[in-house]
């Protein structure tokens, strides 16, 4: 039952789309094939002509309309106008910090259920809600004690819609993997789990405080940014109250125009606070759209809404860091070693190879500053490099390589002459010499001898099982033929395709019969 009514959900998700012209948007459709062409034709007949004329400002009204999920998928699109057409990009720039508010009557009433007391009890002031997002909105306030405050307050029922919005993604993946082999090895089932799980925890203000808090303590050791200070007395599942700090969101026009600013060393910042979170201390915010970034009277960069953390293990962050330091240093054959030691490309493809291939990507671009290289080609040469060496998506990597998408497309915007490849170095450059100096090296002795440790502590255990196994196998208690155990599972899996294949066909014929009656 859940399955059929998640399928109704992406039927309204396609007449969303089709009604506000953002399925296939007339102004691209001389881009796309002729059968998908034919598709946005179709859905246009059913298309309001009293909408925005900016393609990217109906795509981000059908996302309002569609759910949260859908927003912070149209945020990540809104960073990227070096890959898309700017006007498109403007146009979901709205989805960043100017999502509609919940009434101030529900926020009353969240406060005075989560504290078991009304407002006036905690705070001198409470204001109209002064930005809002996909999943909460903030309102400024004055604390008892005098200090001024952000309060953060989820979106009512937003547990329950998120869950919907997810379910829905579930399903297109599903799709896309069964019917579409050339998808099977970037796995979107394992993809859309990986953003579901992130997704799912930002719901959760205590653990977004918690983040917070860990990625404060890196803003003072390093003072590349600063985040604003936590009131833990005040926090909860549902409301987090912070510091407030006065700036210019970088989502403002005014912070390209302010003279006070500048914005060749912002851009700069915003990369290596980026970087030196993840290879450094193996955490960073991982949400960096332009909405969660502010900078303040002194020029300092603030990062907000911490909802989505990121994190590397000490393996990823070194892995990372080789490969960033490889491609500055224009070693391809080290850049192809680190990924066949990491296991990422199968080994019967060979290391050199692989480099290169490499080669041909980075060479074209090294040296260039952003607005001498198109990174749509450059990431469409590394999509058909990573189809020709056989390598599957890393969904433990996904917050990684889209946090990096959205930094350095914030810090293209603020610069467009910024240079990824020099912003990077120095961060690279003291990672590595830590990771693979005298520091490092001793590192990895000691975790090899505790791995060693636990492998001779295991060792009497699995040597008792495996004597246990050979005596049932010579008793001819247990078959570990090829044979038997595929006959174990050839039955059950017949009967799961058989009742798997059955549901969909009902799903579809319902589903297609309910689209006919609402058209």
């Amino acid at each position: 039952m859940k399955m059929i009514f998640t399928f109704f959900r992406l039927l309204r998700t396609g007449f969303v789309l089709a009604r506000h012209d953002a399925l296939i948007p007339a102004e691209y459709a001389k881009s796309v094939p002729w059968f998908v062409r034919w598709i946005g034709w179709i859905s246009r007949i059913f298309a309001r002509r009293d909408l925005a004329k900016n393609p990217g400002e109906r795509l981000a009204l059908a996302l309002e309309k569609l759910g949260p999920a859908y927003i912070k998928f149209g945020q990540i699109l809104s960073t990227r106008s070096d890959m898309l057409d700017p006007e498109f990009t403007k146009g979901l720039s709205r989805l960043k910090d100017n999502v509609p508010a919940f009434p101030m009557q529900e926020a009353e009433a969240r406060i005075a259920k989560e504290f078991g007391k009304p407002w006036q009890e905690i705070f001198k002031t409470l204001s109209e809600p002064v930005a809002a997002a996909s999943v909460a909105q903030v309102h400024k306030a004055e604390l008892l004690s005098g200090e001024l405050v952000a309060v953060k307050i989820l979106r009512p029922n937003i547990h329950a819609l998120m869950a919907k919005d997810i379910d829905v993604l579930r399903m297109v993946a599903a799709l896309a993997q069964t019917f579409v082999k050339a998808l099977e090895r970037l796995d979107p089932k394992l993809f859309i789990e990986t953003v579901a799980r992130s997704v799912m925890l930002e719901l959760d203000l205590r653990l977004e405080a918690a983040a917070a808090s860990e990625v404060g303590e890196a803003a003072v050791e390093t003072g590349l940014f600063r985040v604003p200070e936590l009131y833990w007395q005040f926090s909860s599942k549902n409301i987090m109250v912070m510091e407030w700090i006065d700036g210019i969101a970088l989502s403002s026009d005014a912070v390209l125009d302010d003279p006070n600013i500048d914005r060749k060393a912002l851009a700069i910042k915003i990369i290596q606070c980026f970087l030196t979170g993840a290879f450094d201390y193996g955490v960073f915010h991982a949400d960096m759209h332009e909405g969660n970034l502010i900078v303040d009277a002194d020029g300092q960069l603030v990062l907000l809404d911490f909802g989505i953390l990121g994190r590397l293990s000490h393996e990823e962050q070194r892995f990372h860091a080789e490969i960033l330091y490889g491609f500055l240093e224009r070693d391809y054959q080290r850049i192809a070693e680190v990924h066949f030691e990491a296991g990422y490309v199968p080994a019967h493809h060979t290391v050199e190879d692989f480099a290169s291939a490499l080669r041909a990507v980075g060479e074209p671009i090294f040296g260039k500053t952003s607005d001498q290289v198109s990174m749509s080609k450059v990431l469409l040469q590394l999509f058909e490099i990573t189809d020709i060496f056989d390598m599957k998506m890393q969904p433990q990597l996904i917050l990684l390589q889209k946090t990096m998408m959205q930094a350095e497309g914030v810090a293209r915007r603020l610069d467009p002459e910024f240079d990824m490849w020099e912003a990077s170095r120095p961060i690279v450059e003291a990672s590595l010499r830590r990771e693979l100096g005298p520091e490092g090296r001793i590192s990895d002795f000691m975790a090899d001898l505790r791995r060693a440790q636990k492998t001779l502590k295991a060792m009497p255990a699995a040597a008792e099982n495996v004597a246990a196994l050979a005596k049932a196998w010579q008793a001819g208690e247990v078959d570990l033929s090829k044979s038997a155990q595929a006959a174990s599972v050839t039955k059950p899996r017949a009967m799961l395709k058989g009742f798997a294949w059955a549901a969909m066909g009902a799903v579809l014929m319902w589903g297609s019969l309910w689209a006919f009656g609402n058209l």
